[in-house]
């Protein structure tokens, strides 16, 4: 998703990609089937670490007591980056703000839609202050959704939808059926994070619901 979104901003903006990060959820977040949150940061790690030259990991949302919304999730990346540091430095010396912007795949921005998922008071903050790259995903009609629903369509020029060129379907939630069944993740996940699970036993002995196995709404 981040490479397909590198490569939509590149094409259609005048936009700068400095960098993406992994924000795992905390342990708070209750989804049944997700590993501890300690687990799922290290497996970002290990994932960006020998794949990727721009891809980091944020372990701040996972240590936090509580849950946290996306919209807070996304004020604490724009108060370290653009308030602490005070954006990025430029070729010339002087520093220069970054622009924030969440990542989704087209199923978790269709449960914006569902009711009392969101609320539309952080649905405003996220699109209006920050905006959203939206990844189609197979079977999912995002430019119709983003017609149809009244704050996404307001905030429309802070949208870009990505048009997946590869279709791919992989999802987190069907790599822990997978691996619960005993099945090859092999070319699904990096070969160091397959070690780590492997290592670690995760996955199998969870279950989730049926629903959250046919239909992933994001981890």
């Amino acid at each position: 998703m981040f490479e397909m979104a590198m490569d939509s901003i590149r094409e259609e903006t005048r936009f700068e990609v400095i960098g993406g990060y992994y924000s795992p959820v905390s342990d708070n977040y209750k989804k049944q089937g997700l590993a501890e949150a300690s687990h799922r940061v290290r497996m970002c790690e290990l994932a960006c670490e020998r794949t990727s030259s721009w891809l980091m990991v944020d372990a701040w949302e996972s240590l936090q007591p509580n849950y946290q919304r996306t919209a807070v999730v996304l004020d604490h990346f724009n108060h370290e980056i653009n308030i602490v540091r005070g954006g990025i430095a430029t070729s010339s010396g002087k520093r220069k703000g970054v622009k924030i912007m969440l990542l989704a795949g087209g199923d978790l921005i269709e449960s914006m839609g569902e009711p009392n998922v969101w609320a539309n008071e952080d649905l405003h903050h996220i699109l209006g202050r920050y905006g959203c790259l939206i990844v189609e995903r197979t079977g999912s009609d995002v430019r119709s959704f983003l017609l149809s629903h009244d704050i996404m369509y307001e905030h429309r020029r802070n949208v870009l939808v990505i048009k997946q060129l590869i279709y791919n379907d992989i999802s987190s939630t069907k790599v822990r059926l997978f691996i619960r069944r005993g099945m090859s993740v092999q070319y699904l996940i990096p070969n160091s994070v397959i070690r780590y699970i492997q290592e670690n036993g995760l996955y199998i002995h969870e279950t989730e619901p049926v629903k959250q196995v046919l239909s992933e709404k994001g981890d």
